[in-house]
């Protein structure tokens, strides 16, 4: 990494003031690992930095500043909104050369921390068989059909390598099933424990409110043991996918899922893109980079996953 280069973490943004925290904190972390790297943070929303002034800060005094989408599952943010931030940056800044990295994703990084999640909460839970403990992810999710499908994929990869007889899907807002419906499918099921494993990186308002939500499923099944697990931003494994981005392997000045999209195009065209984070009908951009890791084993057949 020369000493003109700018790496820009580019974090979502939480209205809770610790989540930012946390992001900043980690900003701090890594630069303590790599001393020598000129590392800058801005938010999406919801913060004091956000896109335009976190990049006018990169480019000061550089050649070259790469993005790095702090993200884990690209939506609207990540495929619209940072696109134009980086092409009006360009205009601002015409001797400063700006790439952008793929977001974080859902690949074998993430999935090794999200094992790492589901064996401590088994731990936790004495080690009982998995055929009678379930797997729940939880994602934010989204309007965005191909990010919801990325945690998918997660879930299926959770099944393959595991022998929970079910691993389901939920989220917190925007799209369905929520928390609350697969616990009951699943106690309706007969398992006799669940596993909750949230996707997310850092704490924020959506962290409490799961935290709630647990404890009042708790209440409402005292036959089941529930475990749940935390948010994971500052494990190992997100540090050495960070620094596989900015050494540029797996994307590196790669454009973003629609960057250059005809429907992105298309919606800019006709102002049609504002905060709402809809999704622009018909851009259905899975672009599974990253492929299934492999397994020393199968399942039976026959066992059926609704949302994996």
């Amino acid at each position: 990494m020369t000493n003109d280069t700018t790496l820009l973490l580019v974090g979502h943004g939480s209205r809770g003031r610790e989540g930012n925290k946390e992001t900043i904190n980690f900003a701090a972390q890594w630069r303590e690992q790599h001393p020598d790297w000129r590392i800058e943070v801005c938010f999406i929303e919801h913060a004091e930095v956000l896109l335009d002034e976190g990049l006018d800060r990169a480019a000061k005094g550089a050649r070259k500043v790469i993005a790095i989408p702090f993200i884990l599952n690209a939506a609207g943010h990540v495929k619209m909104e940072l696109p134009h931030a980086l092409d009006e940056a360009r205009q601002r800044h015409p001797g400063v050369e700006f790439v952008v990295t793929r977001h974080l994703g859902m690949g074998r990084e993430i999935f090794a921390v999200l094992q790492g999640q589901l064996d401590r909460l088994m731990k936790q839970l004495a080690m009982p068989d998995p055929m009678t403990t379930g797997v729940v992810l939880l994602g934010r999710g989204s309007s965005d059909a191909g990010a919801n499908g990325e945690l998918a994929r997660m879930a299926r990869w959770i099944f393959e390598d595991n022998d929970h007889e079910l691993v389901d899907l939920a989220f917190t807002g925007v799209t369905w099933p929520r928390l609350e419906t697969i616990v009951q499918r699943q106690v309706k099921l007969g398992m006799m424990q669940i596993a909750i494993v949230p996707v997310y990186l850092f704490t924020g308002v959506l962290i409490e409110r799961i935290q709630e939500q647990v404890a009042r499923l708790q209440q409402q099944y005292p036959q089941v043991s529930f475990a749940l697990g935390t948010h994971f931003g500052f494990d190992p494994g997100i540090f050495a996918l960070l620094d596989n981005r900015a050494r540029g392997e797996q994307g590196e000045g790669a454009m973003l899922e629609c960057d250059g999209c005809k429907y992105r195009e298309q919606a800019e065209d006709e102002h049609l893109h504002d905060h709402s984070h809809t999704a622009i009908a018909g851009c259905g951009h899975a672009h599974a980079h990253d492929h299934h890791p492999d397994h020393g084993h199968a399942h039976h057949a026959g066992c059926a996953h609704h949302h994996a």
